[in-house]
């Protein structure tokens, strides 16, 4: 983390302050995993539930109270402040598909950007309270230090997407289709569960085809501080591009160039 943005004491006291929120949007989304509730469709017909609005509620609350001059940006809510140079960008339940279906692979994402700069970035998971957070320089698994894990061919390694036939929509199908055959191992592990494995060295890649700001934001200071490498599906910025590969780096800019025949990667 560039320490001409934050003091060393500012930047413990951020860290500190997200686990504050992970906390938070944890005990509130616990109360309503496998219960009753409603479960409707938002205007792009994914689906929400109480659970989704009353964590980001519950986080805006903190940060306004604590950090009145910063902006939010949150899935549910949208943009509060959005000229403040310091954004919180908010994803009370990435993977809400599997929420619903009272499954585990879905987590909270909180990210700290400044100027377009992700800082913090955290991927919380409320039901097993795992707490991955990291700073684009460590990251840490409930306060121990994590890195991703040594692979240098795609052959050896555990490949994850989080839809398949998403792909085809968004990028090149048949491409995607030739590298995920050649993986050792492919999965749809998806959603932040799939970030969370890349940076603890679980899995090798993980990649979406087409992401908005607040599920990609909190990914890049954690694939970063674990070691690893993000980017867009061409190989650019992760967080302004199109869609988001994560990897552990040995073989990255090969895997863009495999996923974009025929173009230039960056």
């Amino acid at each position: 983390m560039p320490n001409s943005i934050l003091s060393p004491s500012e930047h413990s006291a951020l860290l500190a302050f997200t686990r504050l929120l992970a906390a938070e949007s944890g005990a509130i989304i616990r109360r309503y995993f496998r219960t009753d509730y409603s479960v409707d469709s938002k205007s792009d017909e994914s689906p929400v539930t109480v659970a989704d609005r009353q964590a980001e509620e519950r986080m805006r609350e903190l940060i306004s109270d604590r950090f009145p001059a910063h902006g939010i940006l949150g899935e549910e809510y949208g943009h509060h402040q959005p000229d403040a140079p310091f954004q919180w960008v908010l994803d009370p339940i990435d993977g809400t598909k599997n929420f619903i279906s009272h499954g585990y692979l879905f987590g909270t994402l909180i990210a700290l950007t400044h100027e377009g700069q992700a800082l913090v970035g955290a991927i919380h998971q409320p039901v097993v309270e795992d707490l991955l957070l990291g700073d684009g320089e460590t990251t840490w698994l409930n306060g121990a230090p994590v890195q991703v894990r040594a692979c240098e061919r795609l052959e050896d390694a555990v490949f994850l997407t989080t839809s398949h036939y998403n792909v085809e929509n968004h990028q090149n199908g048949p491409a995607f289709e030739a590298v995920a055959r050649r993986a050792a191992r492919y999965h749809t592990w998806g959603d932040c569960h799939g970030y969370y494995l890349v940076a603890v060295g679980g899995a090798d890649v993980m990649t979406d085809p087409i992401m908005n700001f607040w599920d990609r934001a909190a990914l890049v200071p954690i694939i970063q501080g674990a070691g690893g490498r993000i980017t867009d599906w061409q190989g650019g910025d992760p967080l302004y591009g199109s869609g988001v590969i994560a990897s552990g780096g040995g073989f990255h800019d090969e895997l863009i160039r495999q996923l974009n025949p025929g173009t230039h990667s960056g």
